[in-house]
């Protein structure tokens, strides 16, 4: 059974890499940017009251094929769908509503993911108000719509950070930049209730990006450090798990290639500290075909301090331990840069002793406007023979 897996995964994988290939000799490059507007429905330069209005939409999909040595599982979810609208008005103001579905659309609507009013003071302060990300570490900061690999890394996930009811201030001074406030420790479906009754303990986030391009002569380096306090209670859903977490990352590229190195500790879990080292290379062989890898490694101060991936190494039955390693090998292929895209990967993981080869086929779709940031955030790089 497990050589028959292998066989089928290494078959979707060839054919993969030969269409991409196939395509990518075939075709003139793209353009650098093919799409740089969709879902923009009004934009307005003399307008006083309404300069830009935009829709939003997202669609992931993924077909997965899981094998471990305590179990085995495969299948096709709707990992993502969210939709919804943004609007800049009065010249300062961003209004954004976008609502999601559960996975494989149960149910269809399933709250909202983001629901804020943002006032833009000047490039240095921007006051946002309402649910919004919690973006503590590198990893979690990248938008899902840019991300390389089917899943954030473990240790990331396990901090349970989500969208939640904030305050926050952010913006950008020279070559710094800070995102940073408080933030309820539960959301759901009822917005109302979710804005209304804060007894989940709160958390207090702080993050800083320093561009060091002119330190580092490189076309592009940038540091993060991160810093979160969870003081949640017994009705919190998110950061309910470490009191604190730090992270720093440096984030590099130039030309075709980009490295990424972070790494997290979450501290005053009853479960048991951790810290992890989250690798991620990368290289575009071409405009639209990417090659990736990753490679984490985690450890715990307990036997059981470490949780596997929700997604999809507890289904192959990892559960929990003390070391926690897992290398990824794939290709993404950018139908539209970042806007649609394919994306292959195959991985393996090990805990507890025991591990599990999970192999995957993706889709990543979507629209309205970019978000900015360090890569991989809405940046396509070009390869050498450009």
């Amino acid at each position: 059974m497990f050589l028959s897996r292998i066989r089928r995964v290494s078959t979707l994988l060839a054919l993969h890499v030969a269409c991409a290939c196939a395509q990518a000799a075939s075709q003139p490059p793209p353009p650098t940017e093919p799409f740089p507007d969709l879902g923009l429905l009004y934009r307005s330069d003399t307008n006083p009251y309404v300069q830009e209005v935009w829709a939003l939409g997202r669609y992931h999909g993924q077909y997965w094929d899981s094998e471990g040595s305590a179990g085995a599982d495969d299948g096709f979810e709707d990992r993502r769908f969210r939709i919804g609208g943004q609007a800049r008005v009065f010249g300062h103001l961003t209004l954004h509503a976008q609502m999601v579905s559960g996975s494989d659309f149960e149910p269809f609507y399933n709250g909202f993911t983001e629901l804020w009013a943002g006032w833009r003071f000047s490039d240095a302060l921007t006051l946002t108000v309402g649910q919004q990300k919690h973006r503590f570490t590198h990893d979690r900061n990248v938008s899902s719509r840019y991300i390389n690999y089917l899943e954030r890394s473990m240790l990331t996930n396990m901090f349970g950070a989500d969208y939640t009811p904030a305050v926050t201030l952010s913006g950008r001074v020279g070559r710094w930049s800070y995102y940073g406030g408080v933030f309820s420790n539960a959301t759901g479906r009822d917005m109302k209730e979710a804005f209304t009754t804060l007894d989940s303990g709160y958390s207090l986030l702080a993050t800083v990006t320093r561009d060091l391009s002119d330190r580092i002569p490189l076309d592009a380096a940038f540091l993060n450090v991160s810093f979160v306090h969870s003081d949640a209670n017994d009705k919190a859903t998110n950061l309910n798990r470490f009191e604190q977490g730090i992270a720093s990352a440096l984030i590099l590229t130039e030309g075709p290639a980009s490295l990424v190195t972070e790494i997290t500790a979450g501290l005053g879990s009853e479960d048991g500290d951790a810290i992890g080292l989250n690798l991620q290379p990368g290289y575009f062989v071409t405009r639209r075909l990417q090659a990736v890898a990753r490679y984490q490694l985690a450890g715990s101060n307990e036997a059981d301090g470490l949780r596997a991936q929700r997604r999809y190494e507890r289904k192959a039955n990892l559960r929990s331990g003390d070391l926690y390693q897992a290398g990824y090998v794939g290709l993404n292929y950018h139908l539209a840069e970042h806007r649609a895209k394919l994306m292959t990967g195959l991985e393996v993981a090990s805990l507890g002793g025991e591990h599990s080869w999970t192999a995957s086929v993706a889709v990543r779709l979507f629209f309205g406007p970019h978000s900015r940031g360090p890569f991989p955030m809405a940046q396509v790089l070009q390869p050498n023979d450009n």
